[in-house]
């Protein structure tokens, strides 16, 4: 095959051109998407990595809210955006419950996106009102054989993290339970306290300044041993062997963005993670620090896909359109 001067030079440019432009990186502001409300859990991490990622390289990381549809619409952007590396996205659990319960979505959740690192992990704890009769979950459990579909727990919603984690539960143990979903906000904690609903399925950040002053009393810890920010707080796996769940913050950029860049990121974070503040400021919000590699991120995020995809099929939940 015959190849002229202007095929060989348009080919040596192409094979240039990512190298050129991961040595330039960052060569402007750099944008941090998250999907979730001002001041809440995304919000809070999102804004911590900015302002240490900010310091490490150099350069201004902004972050930017584009909430709504569970943090589709911040992923969906991100996925569609310029693979520079200068649009990141601060992915949270919620990711891989989306793509396991609805039928379409405008991106694919693992080929779309150039994963960079997990930064938090967290468990989910089952709380109680202090008043509640059951004093442990094996008496929970045996309270829900007793009266099926008569105990409830609470959600941020339909297709949440905390329905399927609920769910989960109801599943492992054998019962029944009924769902009460929310709009997000304080209500799932206040219908518990209020002896509305019998069981908040939340984040340590929810549930802790509630179980310290006394308003609602844990029945367990998702994560499979005690969690240092829950002392005296038995795993669920106790009275269910092997069950844990844990969700996670990760950041992550559009798909085909140049694996030097990736790398870099991935250092970055891994160097920010080692900070003592910022081990103090995540163990203060309920989670711990959590580094990954960029494939060992993308692993879990396919794993936990087939892992909710399972619950929603074994628990008959309604996919989304």
């Amino acid at each position: 095959m015959h190849l002229n001067r202007r095929t060989v030079l348009t080919s040596m440019a192409a094979l240039a051109a990512p190298v050129a432009l991961s040595q330039g990186w960052p060569s402007k502001p750099i944008q941090l998407v998250h999907g979730f409300g001002a001041g809440g859990n995304a919000d809070v991490i999102a804004r911590l990595v900015a302002q240490k990622l900010q310091d490490q390289i150099g350069k201004p990381v902004v972050v930017e809210i584009k909430s709504g549809a569970g943090g589709m619409i911040a992923t969906n952007a991100v996925a569609k955006s310029e693979p520079d590396g200068h649009t990141l996205v601060m992915l949270t659990g919620a990711h891989t419950v989306s793509a396991a319960m609805r039928k379409t979505l405008p991106y694919d959740p693992v080929n779309d996106f150039s994963f960079i690192s997990t930064v938090t992990a967290f468990p989910f704890v089952i709380a109680v009102r202090p008043d509640h009769p059951a004093k442990n979950l094996t008496e929970l459990i045996q309270m829900a054989k007793a009266s099926a579909g008569k105990i409830s727990f609470s959600s941020v919603g339909v297709g949440s993290t905390q329905h399927l984690v609920g769910e989960l539960l109801a599943g492992s143990a054998g019962v029944q339970l009924l769902h009460v979903p929310y709009r997000g906000g304080g209500a799932p904690v206040q219908s518990v306290m209020a002896g509305e609903v019998d069981l908040l399925i939340d984040t340590p950040t929810v549930a802790v300044a509630h179980l310290q002053s006394g308003k609602l009393r844990a029945l367990g810890v998702t994560h499979a041993t005690p969690w240092p920010t829950l002392p005296g707080v038995v795993p669920v796996a106790h009275t269910l062997p092997q069950f844990e769940v844990r969700s996670w913050l990760g950041l992550a950029a559009p798909a085909g963005v140049p694996v030097s860049i990736v790398q870099r990121l991935n250092a970055e974070v891994q160097k920010l993670l080692q900070r003592p503040d910022v081990i103090q400021t995540l163990t203060l919000a309920g989670s711990a620090a959590s580094y990954s590699t960029p494939q060992a991120m993308q692993d879990m995020v396919q794993s936990d896909i087939a892992r909710w995809r399972s619950v929603i099929a074994q628990r008959n939940i309604q996919m989304e359109n």
